[in-house]
């Protein structure tokens, strides 16, 4: 029995260590388009194919024109989250730049960014839908979900991200 609880405590080291290099590779990349990096820097840690996601004002596609050269990042949209958090393969991250509030949903796979999902003016809650046990009679758990400190007045819409 012991042998477990070790081999289940090991698991979880290696997930938050994952977890840990997975936030620090998407804070390298806040930092590079604020101007402590390039973005060559950028590029290296971006997939090929990366798949993106975006919800919001076909206006505020701010990183896509980042990313895609359109516009030089450090007279970009500043992209300076106020908030990153790692949930497993994922990295969320949020702020609030002028009248838009935004949300970005990173995923990486060995420590390259695969897939970007970005909100604007959006809340979101981060669920996983998956089944904890089959005595469990709870759907699913929140995981994350928006804190827009000083938004609360404003009426935007929300979805729900399942991971």
């Amino acid at each position: 029995m012991a042998v477990g609880i070790k081999g289940h405590d090991a698991v979880q080291k290696t997930h938050q260590k994952v977890e840990m290099q997975n936030k620090a590779t998407v804070e390298i990349l806040y930092k590079a388009l604020l101007g402590q990096g390039t973005m060559d820097n950028v590029v290296k840690l971006l997939a090929s194919d990366l798949e993106w996601w975006f919800h919001g004002p076909p206006k505020c596609q701010h990183m896509m024109r980042v990313l895609t050269g359109e516009t030089e990042h450090t007279k970009a949209f500043r992209f300076e989250p106020r908030d990153v958090t790692a949930i497993g393969d994922c990295v969320i991250a949020e702020g609030w730049e002028g009248q838009a509030y935004w949300v970005h949903v990173w995923t990486l796979k060995n420590g390259l960014i695969t897939q970007f999902r970005e909100y604007f003016n959006t809340w979101l809650v981060v669920r996983d839908l998956r089944p904890i046990g089959w005595e469990d009679k709870q759907d699913s758990i929140t995981l994350w979900q928006s804190q827009p400190r000083d938004l609360y007045r404003r009426s935007l819409p929300g979805l729900v991200l399942a991971i």
